[in-house]
């Protein structure tokens, strides 16, 4: 399916979620009373802070505006920067301390533009597997923390799986029975280059780890009898498609969908997958390596680039969908 049919879907979601709000007085009031005794709401957003400087001021903007909405947390699915972008150290730090004025906690899941395309700016190139040190000694320095003024507790990968140590940004935490799970899954088909050795070896070991999160993180939630499960990562799954209609071997992403196809198969509640990569507002179901839907796995793609706002995600664990989204739309920070 073309962007331009993607992108007038996402904007239908948009107004139908906007229609919803209007029509029900319950989704109108604070964030914290949206549902059942144990609804709660997060924010999630992406792909930005992307024309820079100007796009420093925007992301403020919006950062104010989920501060003054009081989410349980945020989630930040990757891209802090653009592609075309140097990757240096002055703008990493930049939206550190940017999301360091969340008040309440923000997680982070890595995207591509801060490490895996570092190599494709002719004026400043940097080494993709450097920049990935650096973000996880930056954002990462304290694997058990969130980020945010008021951080809150997470559980690394690093720890809870010692044989993947290295892999600090994999975390999952848990609210109201609803277990949350973030993946360094970048664009750029996963950082998978077959002409470079060197990626590739990235590649399969953080594959590795990811696909070994995943099947620990689905048993966690069936151990804990979890309501649903939530996957953050940057990486829209399905940009490598062959005229058969399916995920080729030669994606970086086949494996993952197979992952999330089987541990939400395994689990039977509702699966919800948050993630960037094409800058639009989008709600639809998940599809498998045949891009046929998996029940139970609903899809969100949040605003990004050009589109400076979020989206507010209700959750209410003791109702059968649990999910619920609407736009989070910043007046100042023009269109979407």
């Amino acid at each position: 399916m073309g962007h331009t049919s993607l992108r007038m879907r996402g904007i239908g979601a948009a107004l139908l979620a906007l229609m919803t709000v209007m029509s029900n007085p319950k989704i109108s009031v604070a964030a914290e009373s949206v549902g059942g005794e144990r609804a709660f709401s997060f924010v999630a957003l992406g792909d930005m802070p992307y024309s820079v400087p100007n796009d420093y001021a925007r992301f403020d903007r919006l950062i104010a505006e989920i501060n003054r909405l009081k989410p349980a947390f945020s989630v930040h699915v990757g891209d802090i920067k653009s592609g075309s972008s140097a990757c240096t150290d002055e703008a990493f730090q930049k939206v550190y301390d940017q999301f360091q004025t969340f008040e309440r906690p923000l997680v982070y899941a890595i995207g591509d533009n801060e490490w895996t395309d570092c190599h494709r700016n002719r004026e400043s190139p940097f080494d993709p597997r450097e920049r990935l040190a650096k973000l996880r000694q930056m954002f990462f320095a304290n694997p058990g923390e969130s980020l945010g003024r008021t951080s809150m507790p997470v559980e690394s990968e690093a720890r809870a799986l010692p044989s993947f140590a290295a892999y600090v940004e994999n975390a999952r935490f848990t609210k109201n029975d609803v277990l949350f799970v973030t993946l360094n899954i970048p664009g750029s088909n996963n950082g998978f280059e077959t002409t470079d050795p060197q990626a590739a070896a990235e590649y399969f070991e953080r594959n590795r780890a990811n696909l070994a999160w995943l099947a620990d993180s689905f048993e966690k939630a069936k151990e804990t009898n979890a309501k649903a499960v939530v996957l953050i990562f940057q990486a829209y799954l399905w940009d490598i498609k062959d005229t058969a209609n399916n995920i080729p071997p030669a994606s970086g992403y086949r494996a993952t969908i197979d992952a999330i196809d089987r541990g939400a198969r395994a689990f039977g509640k509702p699966v919800l997958v948050v993630h960037g990569d094409y800058h639009f507002f989008d709600v639809t179901g998940f599809r498998d390596t045949q891009m046929r839907l998996v029940p139970n796995v609903f899809r969100l793609q949040v605003m990004g680039e050009t589109q400076v706002h979020a989206v507010r995600v209700i959750v209410d664990p003791d109702m059968p969908g649990v999910f619920g989204f609407v736009p989070l739309i910043v007046r100042d920070n023009g269109d979407f």
